[in-house]
């Protein structure tokens, strides 16, 4: 079911700002599941599953959009310049394919620098035309494109696929909900938009929620490829429960939630420093007065690249904390 749910997810268009058919999709696939929905003017899709009497509020936010590159010019030879939306590096996006939201396809490229260190000004999108009258005739300024989505199995227990982030979370999420009946707090799950440039969709959501507590669901660097050994989190192991990021120290008690769940039922668990990054925990946590937040991460391996790798048992692992969470008494 998990791994049904996360394909049709990571099959869906949705880079920063334009999320609307992953919401979409995330609407079909909990139909019948919640006591309401709806969408908010940053584009959040929230979803509320309300608790018995007496029960706290707990926002659990996890973000719909992936990074992307917007169109800003196109030269007379027809090649696309383009901005990043989100931590796009060179490194990661030249060579790779890529589509809009139209359909039309590209190959991102980087134009020999002569000497200058290559950054992404360097890049262009080829999209096959012969000249700007025609590229603009497939595309226009301000569109964005994404990595062409496709997911893979890697062994037994991996896959990958642009878009992991944060779409294994959102599967996780909408899991979550139509799995849990009755739940003895109010769950309000926030489908957020806009993180990847800033945690702006969290923030105005957990303004308007005003929740008792928050966690935020996304993925986290991997610590288990050759030469790379921080943060001290492995693929396979259990989901993250994170103690800091650049963005955030997580608010002890729901720290602590997350890690008493977890060893109530036996669920494994990794504990996450991470020293860069940040999340929509950072983002809950700042809104009104504070707010006590926390993350649960998915360990995921080269992250922001075309072939994000995750470990289903860790969704597993996630999943059934969170039911546990939801339920403890705050």
């Amino acid at each position: 079911m998990m791994l049904n749910t996360l394909q049709a997810l990571l099959s869906s268009f949705g880079p920063s700002g334009n999320e609307r058919a992953v919401a979409e999709q995330v609407k079909a696939l909990l139909a019948g599941k919640a006591d309401e929905m709806r969408t908010d003017a940053m584009g959040n899709l929230i979803v509320e599953k309300r608790g018995q009497a007496g029960g706290k509020t707990i926002m659990l936010s996890a973000h719909m959009d992936q990074i992307g590159l917007a169109v800003t010019d196109v030269e007379d030879t027809g090649f696309l310049r383009v901005t990043a939306l989100g931590g796009v590096s060179l490194e990661k996006t030249a060579g790779h394919a890529v589509v809009f939201e139209n359909g039309v396809h590209g190959v991102v490229m980087c134009q020999p620098t002569k000497g200058e260190t290559a950054a992404l000004q360097h890049v262009f999108v080829d999209i096959g035309a012969a000249n700007r009258e025609e590229a603009l005739a497939m595309v226009k300024l301000g569109d964005a494109c994404v990595y062409v989505p496709g997911c893979y199995a890697l062994g037994q227990h991996r896959c990958t696929s642009p878009a992991m982030d944060d779409r294994c979370a959102c599967a996780l999420l909408v899991e979550l909900l139509r799995q849990v009946d009755a739940p003895r707090n109010t769950i309000v799950a926030v489908f957020s938009a806009q993180e990847e440039v800033g945690i702006r969709g969290a923030a105005t959501a957990a303004y308007q929620i005003n929740p008792d507590l928050g966690v935020a669901l996304d993925v986290t660097a991997w610590g288990d490829t050759p030469e790379t050994k921080l943060p001290a989190v492995k693929l396979g192991e259990g989901a993250a429960i994170k103690f800091m990021d650049r963005s955030m120290i997580a608010t002890p008690a729901v720290r602590d939630a997350l890690i008493d769940a977890a060893e109530r039922i036996g669920a494994p668990y990794q504990r996450e420093v991470l020293p860069f990054g940040g999340t929509d925990g950072a983002a809950i946590q700042h809104a009104r007065g504070g707010i006590p937040a926390g993350t649960l991460s998915i360990p995921c391996r080269y992250v922001h690249s075309a072939c994000e790798v995750i470990d289903l048992r860790d969704l597993d692992s996630a999943l059934a904390i969170l039911k546990e969470f939801v339920n403890g008494q705050y």
